[in-house]
C-alpha cells in the first residue's frame, strides 16, 4: 500500500524505494550496537550489493565514513583478521584522560567564554 502510495503521488520507483527501505533497515540495525560514546561493535554488511556506491550512498554519513574501500569485497579470511584487530583495539580500557578535547571538555575548555555562551544558548532552547 505504501510503494502504491509512493508510486502513484510522487513517481518513485519500485526499485528506489525498496533500495532505500533496505538501507533503512540496515543503519537502523547498526544504530542499536551502538547505544552509549563507550560503546563499540562490529558490524558487517556480506551482501556484494553493499559495495555499490550507489547502495552505500543512502546509508547515513556517520556509517558511510566507517566504510572504506580497503574494507571492501573482502573474503571470510580478510574479515575475521580485521575483526579481530578492531575487537583488540577497542577492548583496551576506556581512559577518560584520553577523551579531553574530543568528547570531554576540560576544566579550561569549560570554563571558556565561547563553551560557556553556547551552553547558555542551548539551555535556553530546551
Amino acid at each position: 500500500a505504501r510503494l502504491e502510495y509512493l508510486r502513484d503521488q510522487f513517481q518513485i520507483r519500485e526499485n528506489d524505494f525498496l533500495t532505500f527501505d533496505a538501507m533503512r533497515h540496515a543503519a537502523q540495525c547498526v544504530g542499536r550496537v551502538i547505544r552509549g560514546k563507550t560503546d563499540y561493535g562490529l558490524m558487517i554488511f556480506a551482501d556484494k550489493r553493499f559495495a555499490r556506491a550507489d547502495k552505500r550512498g543512502k546509508l547515513p554519513r556517520w556509517i558511510q565514513e566507517h566504510i572504506t574501500d580497503g574494507n571492501l569485497n573482502l573474503t571470510v579470511d580478510e574479515a575475521v583478521q580485521i575483526s579481530k584487530h578492531f575487537l583488540r583495539h577497542m577492548a583496551q580500557p576506556f581512559r577518560q584522560e584520553d577523551q579531553l578535547g574530543l568528547s570531554l571538555l576540560s576544566l579550561d575548555q569549560l570554563e571558556s567564554e565561547e563553551i560557556l555562551q553556547k551552553i547558555q544558548q542551548i539551555s535556553h532552547q530546551v
